[in-house]
């Protein structure tokens, strides 16, 4: 392991079995470990979850990285995560972030692991893939970006924030963070109670990291398997930030969620835990075995994602000796080897999914496609072009039975049925 005990350690908390894959979940700016609770009861069936919080938030003190803070620190500072000490007069660094995740690894005896982030988290996840590629084995950026937008921005909220404490900023999150049809909401109204908690040095302090952040020329050495996921409305981080870091990380995937915008796994909790299970299952911390059990428990897990619980609780419970191997066929081979595949997004296989379906006239695999792809981040306006489409290429009369169809269940989907 990277030799980082120098660094005292983040609050953090580990969920999972002890033996399971490793998988280090970082958080955005303004936000603590909580924001990642929509997806922690399926991620700690199979993974072995270690969340942290950044300086100042939740339990981290706002000092973690002693000497460091205001931006004004002179001596004393501990070393960052690429062995260089930090300069007399520096503010905090995105490397600072990253060498308390690695502090914090090397205390729990973690070697190599997965990494996902949000934001500013996902920044300390791409640095650790870039500086140290040894100890990532899959990178996964929500609502992330290369490079932050100018410095002067940070460095004027740094400052407004150290003047007039978190309040001067809690009228301007929401807006950044949420949808409008999100924003009310009580996951929403928690998240944003979070923040108000934060201690503004240590909001202050990332702030000075976002602001010398800027890997865009370092991207193409970022050897890990890469997932990248945007939500179309963020304002933070728009959709055109996630396509630069998908276009520069050699072999990565991007993922859009419509109606997400800055904190996508809040507002899309199943679109992006389905991404992420996709991702982590294709490549996993240990090397990946590919036998057909850990194909099974692959194929289980996406198979749970996409299609819901309740309708693989009902198929396994219809299952008999006869019907058995088929179950375990489709479970081990279509879930497990071809929807765990990185080539394609959830979305896009969705889409294909449904045209097949269409063109063949398999209604009853159809309808459960439908409500897959509503589950996987398809509008009713993706799939009412993908129906149009199908209507060229596979004919009218089939196209006409799955417009009356998706009709039906759109219309279900919007009633919460």
């Amino acid at each position: 392991m990277t030799g980082t005990t120098a660094h005292p350690l983040p609050h953090h908390r580990e969920d999972g079995p002890a033996d399971a894959p490793p998988l280090i979940l970082g958080p955005s700016l303004g936000t603590s470990l909580a924001v990642w609770e929509p997806q922690m009861v399926a991620l700690a069936r199979q993974f072995r979850v270690v969340r942290w919080d950044l300086p100042g938030h939740g339990g981290t003190p706002y000092d973690v990285l002693p000497g460091r803070t205001g931006g004004t620190a002179s001596t004393g500072g501990t070393a960052r995560a690429d062995g260089t000490a930090p300069t007399e007069g520096t503010a905090h660094t995105v490397a600072d972030l990253a060498g308390l995740v690695l502090a914090l690894a090397d205390s729990l005896g973690i070697d190599r692991f997965a990494y996902a982030g949000i934001s500013l988290g996902g920044a300390v996840g791409a640095w650790l893939a870039v500086h140290h590629p040894e100890r990532i084995a899959s990178l996964a950026l929500v609502c992330s970006s290369a490079r932050f937008g100018e410095p002067e921005g940070w460095h004027e909220r740094a400052a407004l924030v150290r003047e007039q404490g978190m309040a001067a900023i809690a009228e301007t999150t929401p807006g950044r963070w949420f949808t409008p049809a999100f924003v009310g909401t009580a996951e929403a109204r928690d998240l944003l109670d979070g923040l108000r908690t934060v201690a503004p040095e240590g909001y202050a302090a990332c702030c000075d990291a976002l602001a010398t952040y800027d890997l865009r020329g370092e991207l193409g050495r970022i050897g890990a398997p890469t997932l990248v996921v945007a939500g179309r409305d963020d304002p933070a981080t728009p959709p055109a930030h996630a396509r630069e870091l998908a276009d520069g990380i050699p072999g990565a995937s991007l993922t859009e969620l419509a109606g997400a915008a800055h904190l996508a796994n809040a507002e899309r909790p199943a679109q992006v835990l389905a991404a992420f299970l996709g991702h982590l299952t294709a490549y996993p911390a240990d090397g990946g075995a590919t036998d057909d059990r850990t194909r099974h428990a692959a194929g289980t897990t996406v198979r749970r994602a996409v299609l819901g619980d309740a309708h693989v609780d009902r198929a396994t419970a219809r299952t008999t000796a006869f019907t058995a191997v088929f179950q375990d066929f489709i479970t081990r081979y279509a879930w497990g080897e071809i929807w765990t595949r990185p080539g394609l997004s959830r979305h896009t296989r969705s889409c294909v999914t449904i045209t097949a379906l269409v063109a063949r006239g398999h209604h009853e695999e159809l309808e459960l496609h439908l409500r897959a792809a509503l589950r996987n981040g398809l509008t009713a306006e993706d799939i009412q072009e993908v129906l149009l489409q199908s209507a060229v290429y596979c004919g009218v009369p089939a196209a006409n039975s799955a417009f009356a169809l998706a009709d039906r269940v759109i219309a279900e989907h919007r009633e919460g049925k």
